[in-house]
C-alpha cells in the first residue's frame, strides 16, 4: 500500500490491496508543505507518520469494502506488534520515497 503526494493530485492511496508494504511517495521537485499532507508528519528525510484514521478516507481507498477494512485492521495490528505505531500520534510509521 502506498500513499502518494503530488502537487497536482494531492494525497491519495495507491495500490490499496497491497498490504505487504507501507510507504509514502512524495512526487515533484518541491517539498510538500505540511498543510498539503492532510495530517501526515514528516519525521525525518526517510520516515513519516501517517494517521491511522486518514488512510480509509483517502481518495483511492475502496469504499464500503469489508474485506479491505478487515485487512487494513490486520495490517495495523501487525504494525503495532512490530512497534511501527506511534501511540501518541495514533499513526503508522511509513518509509518515504521521493520521485521527481
Amino acid at each position: 500500500m502506498m500513499i502518494e503526494y503530488s502537487p497536482e493530485r494531492g494525497v491519495q492511496l495507491v495500490e490499496p490491496f497491497d498490504f505487504c508494504g507501507f510507504k509514502l511517495i512524495l512526487k515533484g521537485p518541491h517539498a510538500a508543505k505540511p498543510s498539503d499532507l492532510k495530517g501526515i508528519t514528516l519525521v525525518d528525510h526517510d520516515n513519516a507518520l501517517v494517521p491511522i484514521d486518514l488512510v480509509p478516507i483517502l481518495p483511492g481507498c475502496p469504499k464500503d469494502n469489508e474485506t479491505w477494512e478487515a485487512a487494513y485492521a490486520t495490517m495495523v495490528a501487525s504494525a503495532r506488534e512490530r512497534r511501527w505505531i506511534d501511540a501518541k500520534a495514533n499513526a503508522i510509521r511509513a518509509h518515504i520515497e521521493r520521485s521527481f
